[in-house]
């Protein structure tokens, strides 16, 4: 059993897939439970809405709230991806196509949980990670990491060496580091809460992208905005 829950944004009749959006979030205390509104999963609710607009009703968006804060080791945020994949096997069908998108431990759960199935992209925002934790197999993804370069809680240079293993395996891996781009996503959001919807409409729809997500699926690994 898990305490997790989720979170409707959009849910179209006949969504052509489904977007996942995962918060972050460090412990504070004992008991460790997800408020719908502390500040790390707000934060995910104009992302959320950012997804459903470039999908055009065309994506199922669903936000997951974890069921403990932090990352405890028994039962991670991970567990939790697992068990909203299943649930929304369940509720829309096996067969649609999956995109993660997560923000500091939810990116770090995005990439993660990258492999299981039916995930096809994950975008991680500003990932909490270590440096050898993208050594998987993802054989098929398309990968996205959108790091600030004046993060001062997850480090820029974590996240750059889990892209470079992670392209060793996965279909595509593109890494934007955002200048001025703070943790929070507060400076230049909109770059944030852009890429990850256009990478995610794009992956999971086929949609035409522009600007910086167009580079990335043309095979430009490193890009800077």
């Amino acid at each position: 059993m898990t305490d997790a829950r989720l979170i409707d944004t959009a849910v179209p009749s006949a969504p052509r897939g489904i977007a996942i959006v995962l918060h972050g979030g460090a412990a504070r205390r004992s008991p460790m439970r997800v408020s719908p509104t502390q500040l790390s999963v707000l934060r995910m609710v104009p992302i959320a809405g950012r997804i459903a607009r470039a999908a055009k009703g065309e994506l199922a968006v669903l936000r997951l709230l974890n069921s403990t804060r932090g990352w405890d080791a028994h039962h991670t945020p991970v567990d939790d991806v697992r068990w909203a994949l299943a649930q929304v096997a369940d509720r829309f069908g096996a067969d649609l196509p999956v995109g993660l998108v997560g923000h500091s431990l939810g990116g770090r759960a995005a990439l993660l949980a990258a492999a299981e199935e039916p995930v096809v992209s994950a975008v991680a925002l500003n990932p909490w990670v270590y440096p050898d934790e993208g050594r998987l197999d993802l054989t098929g993804r398309r990968v996205l990491l959108v790091h600030g370069d004046e993060d001062r809680v997850a480090r820029p240079v974590n996240s750059a060496a889990v892209a470079r293993d992670l392209a060793r395996t996965a279909e595509q891996v593109g890494y934007v580091t955002v200048e001025g781009g703070k943790h929070a996503m507060l400076r230049r959001h909109s770059v944030f809460d852009g890429l990850a919807a256009d990478f995610t409409a794009a992956t999971l729809l086929g949609r035409r992208a522009e600007g910086v997500v167009a580079k990335v699926l043309a095979g430009e690994e490193w890009v800077q905005v």
